[in-house]
């Protein structure tokens, strides 16, 4: 089989399992964030959340969602969660950015894209990808990370 990490096996990571997402947002795509946990609420309560300080608390304020929480973005909250990915203990990152109007003291998306590259670690950076993220989530989809963390 060429590629083994895509074939189905009698587990499914994700389902049952607990996995740990991480959560970033910029200013003018906080609003969506909340709507989007408020959303999928009942999935995201099932694995560990990790999100940057003001998108952490935002999040958490209308969902009570129990969510680790960084420094602020631009007070070096994108660099613990890169952290995070450097070491390979996120499974899935959604980051809603302003592909318009970021702002200097926002999170830089570049560095969080080529650690997820690297590490083959799922990214959202609008809405529809985020919900087929979570929605494979929910399905069981996530098999293949159990791989990479080996």
């Amino acid at each position: 089989m060429i590629f083994p990490c895509l074939t189905r096996r009698n587990f499914s990571y994700g389902k049952g399992y607990s996995m740990n997402i991480g959560l970033i947002a910029h200013d003018a795509k906080k609003k969506l964030m909340q709507n989007f946990c408020i959303a999928y609420r009942g999935i995201l309560s099932k694995h560990n959340l990790y999100a940057t300080g003001t998108t952490g608390r935002l999040v958490e304020d209308v969902t009570n969602l129990n969510i680790h929480k960084y420094l602020a973005g631009h007070l070096g909250g994108e660099q613990q969660l890169g952290a995070q990915i450097e070491n390979n203990e996120l499974d899935l990152v959604i980051f809603l950015r302003d592909p318009l109007r970021p702002k200097p003291k926002e999170p830089d998306i570049s560095n969080v894209l080529r650690l997820c590259d690297l590490h083959n670690i799922p990214i959202a950076t609008n809405l529809a990808t985020a919900e087929l993220l979570i929605k494979s989530l929910e399905h069981g989809d996530f098999e293949f990370r159990e791989i990479y963390k080996q």
